[in-house]
């Protein structure tokens, strides 16, 4: 039985997350911000380093989610929670001899050049570089900062301190409806970013199983955490190999079967 401690588990990935593990292999703890009606969750403030240590108390593996996830916030609405309690994540995690942190990074730390302009986060290039998980990080917002102070934290812990640590760079989880949502509301080079960075909640239970499970033959390792889109820029192949990530859906399919939908109620 492996003990897993979740952070962040009322948000999107979250609940994502606590579907990712069925079987009775894994016993869940799971933390948000504040208490939750529908999840039996522990409150934990995770800029409090001293709570954040005995919370992981008897934990194998920690999957921390919990940040301020919007690519538009200032410097200060982020640095508590994605530098200071990304920093105690790490330090909790070592003093309770845990073996793996599953950080959850960002297409955000890589994202800006391949973004219209820097005020426009959630937008790319008509014709975008492949970006690999090896390549130079490129954040593209204060946001995208964080995740790359937070991938920085995970290979000092992995060489200082042996911690097994995947840094997964979480791409857009969105429904199926979410997705054609966007994509309508959209201009081009938005709907090309949705395209790009979709992540299924299927997928997203699937790359964060084998994030957490699958043997390791380095650490830290990076990976790329996105559907298998047809129009991507993130490269999957090195996902793929290290964890075994088998993702299924792409965004190509879920836009074409809509378009065809329509094609042919237009038609009758």
């Amino acid at each position: 039985m492996t003990n897993i401690a979740i952070t962040g588990a009322s948000g999107n990935v979250g609940r994502e997350a606590i579907d990712a593990f069925p079987d009775g292999d894994h016993d869940l703890t799971l933390f948000s911000h504040s208490e939750t009606e529908d999840l039996d969750t522990t409150p934990l403030e995770i800029t409090d380093r001293e709570a954040f240590v005995d919370a992981l108390e008897g934990q194998d593996v920690l999957i921390h989610l919990a940040a301020n996830a919007s690519p538009r916030a200032e410097w200060d609405e982020v640095r508590g929670p994605n530098v200071d309690g990304l920093a105690n994540a790490f330090e909790a995690a070592v003093e309770n001899d845990l073996e793996r942190v599953v950080f959850a990074s960002s297409n955000h730390a890589v994202n800006m050049r391949n973004t219209v302009s820097a005020i426009r986060p959630e937008s790319t290039v008509g014709s975008p570089e492949i970006v690999r998980p090896s390549d130079p990080t490129d954040p593209d917002t204060f946001y995208g900062v964080t995740k790359v102070f937070g991938e920085a934290m995970g290979s000092y812990y992995a060489n200082r301190h042996g911690l097994e640590v995947v840094n997964l760079r979480i791409g857009w989880l969105l429904t199926r409806d979410e997705l054609r949502r966007v994509c309508d509301e959209r201009d081009g080079a938005g709907e090309r970013y949705a395209r790009a960075m979709w992540l299924s909640p299927g997928d997203c239970q699937r790359v964060l199983n084998a994030a957490t499970t699958a043997t390791l033959a380095e650490s830290p390792l990076i990976a790329h955490g996105i559907s298998d889109n047809a129009e991507r820029f993130l490269s999957l192949s090195e996902t793929m190999l290290e964890l075994g990530y088998r993702p299924q859906d792409d965004a190509e399919n879920v836009l074409s079967d809509d378009s065809s939908r329509r094609s042919g109620l237009e038609s009758t």
